[in-house]
């Protein structure tokens, strides 16, 4: 778990956003299961995307999965780290998620993923503009890695 909040005071993301075959809202526990199946459906482009040493999700059972998602759901209320859930219009299935953490990079106070299932795909460029949007208007230096910076660049020591 992160120790702070991210954001000053007063600011806050929005809890949900939208884009074209998409929402997005606040990952909860009562998502586990169909996260659980979304994460596995993309578990081979998951693995080290994140950070390259993590084998996540290889390994990951249902129970930790409720447990990730309880921190996440914990994290975002308190305002230290913020994940949310992606899904159909119509709510079901998972097919992605997005996440905003904070960095301990110099230069970054925040880092930011997303991902999406195979299946998914077609959402990705619209999810991606909606999400840059929503990092965007907040007060924060935030980077992309492995998408804007190559993750090799984003881990490498400062120099």
């Amino acid at each position: 778990m992160y120790h702070r909040p991210l954001l000053p005071d007063g600011i806050r993301p929005p809890d949900s956003f939208e884009g074209t075959g998409f929402v997005a809202r606040p990952l909860r526990v009562t998502d586990a299961e169909d996260d659980f199946a979304a994460v596995m459906a993309a578990r081979h482009r998951l693995k080290g995307a994140m950070d390259p040493d993590d084998p996540w999700p290889d390994g990951l059972t249902l129970h930790q999965n409720i447990v990730d998602l309880g921190w996440h759901e914990r994290e975002f209320t308190l305002g230290h780290s913020f994940a949310w859930t992606v899904t159909a219009p119509k709510r079901i299935p998972t097919l992605g998620c997005c996440y905003l953490y904070p960095s301990d990079r110099a230069g970054f106070d925040a880092m930011a993923f997303w991902w999406v299932r195979p299946e998914a795909d077609g959402i990705a460029p619209a999810l991606d503009r909606a999400f840059r949007a929503v990092v965007a208007a907040l007060p924060l230096r935030t980077a992309f890695p492995g998408r804007d910076l190559p993750m090799a660049d984003w881990r490498a020591p400062p120099p």
